[in-house]
């Protein structure tokens, strides 16, 4: 096995970030005791899961002499955000590669660039964050196809590109929620916690997938509920399971089982990033209960889950489900409109 000290990491966080009982909510809705996992509380700008897994991959890009990264994503991009955060920590240069989003019933939103029609969000923070290039491509385009090409033009200029998939979520991204998993034990075990599930939001699949390794690597069998944020559960399941066994055996761990994976795949909606009035509800109460924002991608459609799977009896009074705040918020300032 090889252990996650081993692997070289960067320290963006000071200390872990806070578990907290959330009483409030869990007595408006009459069913389990629910923890929040407050990793919307992680370092760099605004915080969020992506920080995480990028301790490991800007070590691993610094390890490779990289000056320069490239990652790509939404235009109202956590990761991306993140990436360019984490670069200028690091003194690195930062380009990223970003597509639009999908307007109502799946149509697009205009041509690229069109969206958003103002600088906000995530979008406000590139610029302000002083990214090295922003471009906007079309829903749908080839976009780590096109972050080679600009790889290779990179290296033409004499640059050492280090291109980040979309999310981070590969199997040395996926690392920080391996350690996640054993820095979630230990608070468990500190504050009495018998933890029975948690839930979490699942899009590219990397913060999930290094909670099932790391809870698996400790000998735990707390199931990991994924909620999904743009797919369906046959269609998110086998990406979660490929980057789950793609993970372990970077760790030379035994294979995980099959069945320690699950994705729900129904509170996305039509699509991702696109509202659903489950997600406003989720927001509006976490808020209202807790004094808590969620944002309205990821976590407000996680949390929704979550609502509905104790209102229709999947947990009991007597359980204890850890809710995963995976951060995102500055998204939310940019899709206003869902709430008015």
């Amino acid at each position: 096995m090889v252990a996650l000290n081993e692997v070289p990491r960067r320290s963006y966080t000071d200390g872990p970030t806070p578990l907290e009982p959330l009483r409030r909510l869990s007595a408006e809705l009459g069913g389990p005791q629910i923890w929040i996992k407050r990793d919307d509380q992680l370092g760099l700008t605004q915080g969020g899961n992506k920080t995480r897994k990028l301790e490991f991959l800007i070590a691993d890009a610094l390890n490779q002499g990289a000056d320069t990264l490239i990652t790509v994503g939404g235009v109202q991009s956590n990761h991306c955000r993140l990436t360019l955060s984490a670069a200028r920590v690091e003194g690195l240069d930062c380009h990223l590669i970003v597509e639009e989003d999908l307007g109502p019933e799946g149509t697009a939103l205009g041509p690229a660039g069109s969206n958003p029609p103002e600088y906000t969000g995530n979008f406000l923070l590139f610029d302000l964050l002083g990214a090295n290039s922003v471009t906007v491509l079309g829903h749908g385009a080839d976009l780590h196809g096109e972050a080679e090409i600009l790889a290779e033009k990179l290296r033409a200029e004499g640059k050492k590109p280090y291109v980040i998939p979309v999310g981070g979520s590969n199997p040395i991204g996926a690392l920080g929620y391996v350690d996640c998993a054993v820095e979630m034990l230990d608070q468990f075990a500190e504050a009495g916690v018998d933890s029975s599930t948690i839930v979490t939001p699942s899009g590219s699949t990397g913060m999930q997938a290094g909670l099932v390794v790391g809870l698996h690597s400790a000998g735990s069998d707390i199931p990991v509920i994924g909620i999904n944020v743009s797919r369906t559960q046959a269609d998110q399941e086998p990406k979660i399971v490929d980057l789950v066994d793609s993970t372990a055996r970077f760790l030379d761990l035994p294979p995980v089982p099959r069945d320690a994976t699950t994705g729900l795949g129904d509170y996305f909606g039509t699509g991702y990033a696109l509202p659903t009035p489950g997600m406003v509800e989720a927001v509006r109460l976490f808020a209202r209960t807790e004094g808590i924002l969620l944002d309205p991608v990821y976590t407000g459609k996680a949390a929704a889950g979550l609502i509905d799977l104790i209102k229709s009896g999947r947990f009991t009074s007597e359980d204890t489900v850890v809710f995963i705040h995976s951060g995102g918020v500055p998204g939310l300032f940019a899709r206003t409109q869902a709430f008015a």
